[in-house]
């Protein structure tokens, strides 16, 4: 076994400047469609790895922060390591301001700071120990990819991270780590569908007859689009914005709807999806209004591979011998890991700090967890220098 407990005073003594690094990027407005932000953030990691002998590749993406591709040729002619992480949050513009990053007692909190900007920093900092102690010699490639629009579902980036998932022999994602030690080693499906609905405008009282309501046409396909779900099976379509109208007094000429769809796999994914198109299809009551239709699955249902098996069994191990529980689940969440490992690549998620209530305002890291989640991954990477993972 890697021996954990040096890497884990290793790391134990860069904690200050983990924490530093951070705070910067949590105090950073990054949400999705704040492209400034992202690219802020992103550029900052990417001076990280630059300095920890990384190339760096920038694409831009047009209306979002930049795809970094950081790579790295350690030497060795052992295994092609693919990390992934993501710049950007669910937050807007502005969120900093009145929830800046903050240690409170053994919880540190702000803005993404466990989705995913501690665990970004947690992994340059368990990279920047193994190269200082020559471990990565053994790695043919490391390549980290820092993904500008991994909360929308990756739809501008998934191409390149499928291409470089092909190019990998192993995958570990820097999500969150659930609250008692769960990492990922499955997921469903998940998309987003998007309808936009266009009436005719006119006065509610004057003349009413003359309207032809968008707003009323959406409205009544919520409770039909609802009842697709079967929860208990892990299928869900959920309404999760309806909006529309200009002004109270007058017929709404527009309407949208943003629908969130969850399958436990892709063969259940497309039949979701087909039941979802031919009820929007249907014609709406008024003739007068029309709907298109935009979506669909954007991350495709994470499989458990042997290789995962694998790669979870090592990571049981790790932790306990730091006496930090490990055990594998299968998330309903979506990662942008999925993509790798539904092309057969050993994947492993979950792989950051302990992380509670993600993506709400009471998102907070363990504080005590970094560093042993930091030695797990650490510890993960070297056994794959050492070929010792049997993948």
């Amino acid at each position: 076994m890697t021996e954990i407990r040096r890497l884990a005073a290793a790391l134990d003594a860069a904690l200050p400047a983990l924490l530093d690094l951070a705070e910067h990027t949590v105090n950073t407005d990054s949400g999705t469609h704040h492209a400034p932000g992202v690219e802020a953030v992103s550029t900052l990691w990417a001076e990280r790895l630059a300095a920890e002998g990384f190339a760096l590749e920038r694409t831009p993406l047009p209306g979002f922060g930049p795809q970094v591709t950081a790579r790295l040729a350690p030497g060795g002619n052992g295994p092609r390591l693919l990390l992934l992480g993501h710049a950007d949050t669910v937050w807007p513009a502005g969120t900093v301001a009145g929830w800046p990053f903050a240690r409170n007692g053994e919880w540190l909190t702000g803005p993404g700071v466990g989705d995913m900007k501690t665990n970004v920093a947690m992994a340059i900092h368990a990279l920047s120990v193994l190269r200082g102690a020559g471990a990565l010699g053994g790695l043919s490639a490391v390549t980290f990819c820092i993904v500008p629009d991994e909360e929308i579902g990756s739809p501008g980036s998934r191409a390149w991270l499928e291409a470089e998932a092909r190019r990998a022999d192993l995958c570990l994602t820097l999500e969150p780590c659930r609250p008692g030690g769960g990492v990922v080693i499955g997921r469903g499906a998940v998309g987003a569908v998007y309808v936009r609905a266009e009436g005719v405008t006119a006065h509610c009282g004057a003349a009413r007859e003359q309207g032809a309501s968008a707003l009323a046409a959406l409205a009544a396909l919520v409770a039909p689009i609802e009842a697709l779900g079967d929860p208990a099976s892990g299928l869900s379509a959920t309404v999760g914005i309806l909006r529309g109208g200009d002004a109270r007094q007058v017929v709404p000429g527009w309407a949208e709807m943003h629908i969130d769809l969850r399958a436990p796999d892709d063969a259940s994914a497309e039949a979701l999806l087909a039941a979802l198109r031919a009820l929007l299809a249907r014609p709406p009551a008024d003739p007068r209004v029309r709907i298109a239709v935009q979506g669909g699955f954007t991350r495709p249902a994470f499989p458990t591979h042997a290789g995962t098996r694998a790669l979870l069994a090592k990571a049981e191990a790790l932790g306990a011998a730091l006496g930090a529980p490990v055990f594998g689940l299968v998330s309903r969440g979506g990662s942008d890991g999925s993509f790798a490992a539904r092309l057969g690549v050993p994947t492993l998620d979950g792989l950051g700090p302990v992380t509670h209530e993600v993506c709400s305002r009471r998102e907070r890291v363990e504080l005590s967890s970094i560093v042993p989640r930091a030695a797990i991954l650490a510890g993960l990477i070297e056994a794959a220098a050492e070929g010792s993972l049997g993948l």
